[in-house]
């Protein structure tokens, strides 16, 4: 499969998270699935260090949404969310879940992705940050190719190699 190629905005977003302190990431977390309305005492960390120049106030909501997830797990995976929760998924209890996320609107899609972060961090299942950002930016695509992405990846995931065939 190739490699997708990624908004630089994303990845330096990504970098500047992964930069910040403690303290930072803590406020950050206390605000994980709230919007920005919602959210308190970290407008500071998000405008002046985190969040990049020129993008529409939905990509920003998309933007703090993941700064807030960040630090609930390791970042370094690889593969969609739902590649993700398919190496962590232990029972079929998870598929409904994932439905679920599979099926939020705007509304209800911090309180599910949060659940599901937490979810991966337990399992010790690492997040792929940049690509997840990217997803959640085409989220409200008319084609709901994220969706169909995540559940491919989950429900199916990727075919094995058969015994003597280089992978």
């Amino acid at each position: 499969m190739s490699e997708v190629q990624l908004d630089p905005r994303i990845l330096e977003f990504c970098a500047k998270l992964s930069q910040l302190d403690a303290g930072e990431k803590a406020r950050l977390k206390r605000n994980a699935g709230r919007t920005l309305a919602e959210s308190r005492r970290v407008a500071d960390i998000f405008f002046s260090k985190l969040l990049p120049y020129g993008l529409s106030r939905a990509q920003e909501e998309r933007y703090f949404l993941v700064a807030t997830l960040y630090p609930l797990a390791d970042g370094g995976g690889s593969g969609s969310l739902g590649a993700s929760l398919r190496r962590a998924k232990e029972s079929d209890s998870l598929d409904r879940r994932v439905t679920a996320l599979l099926d939020a609107d705007d509304a209800h899609l911090p309180f599910r992705l949060r659940q599901m972060v937490r979810f991966l961090y337990s399992k010790r299942q690492a997040v792929n940050w940049p690509l997840l950002l990217w997803h959640l930016l085409a989220w409200n695509s008319e084609k709901r190719w994220v969706q169909e992405k995540w559940a491919r990846d989950y429900f199916v995931g990727e075919p094995e190699a058969e015994p003597g065939e280089n992978a």
